[in-house]
């Protein structure tokens, strides 16, 4: 496992992820926040393979001080693979907006799940088009500061 360096994490192969993510961190959280006018976050995890540390972009709701992250990969059969990362290494490195911090991610239960749902869907309303898609259960993760 590769030790922790914001500034050697991979970007995602995806250009347009890849770039918003450079915005994102080159501004220090001021430009690039947002998909659509939905607020997105950089999570930085630990690849569950390679133990190479990574970067992508998702948007987030939140839950008291906790942000709140879904795994829909647009709907597709299959969980994404940062969300199969967080599940061997759930300690993440966050930037939300200007801050950078340590979170700790966890797979919200079925019943906290149906609470912050329509949080979500106020937050991002294609979520609920993506479930329609597929038969898997699009997991949400509560990233906790650590």
């Amino acid at each position: 496992m590769t030790e922790y360096d914001p500034a050697a994490v991979q970007l995602s192969p995806e250009s347009w992820v890849s770039e918003q993510a450079t915005r994102y961190e080159e501004s220090n959280g001021t430009e690039a926040t947002d998909m659509n006018g939905s607020p997105c976050l950089l999570l930085d995890y630990q690849g569950r393979k390679s133990g190479v540390w990574r970067r992508t972009v998702l948007i987030y709701g939140r839950d008291g001080d906790d942000y709140l992250i879904v795994a829909s990969k647009g709907g597709a059969p299959e969980h994404p693979k940062w969300y199969l990362s967080l599940q061997d290494n759930p300690e993440v490195h966050l930037r939300v907006l200007g801050e950078r911090f340590t979170a700790r991610a966890e797979t919200l239960s079925a019943a906290d799940k149906a609470r912050v749902w329509p949080h979500l869907l106020d937050v991002y309303a294609p979520y609920a088009d993506y479930q329609k898609k597929t038969d898997r259960d699009i997991p949400v993760v509560r990233l906790h500061r650590v």
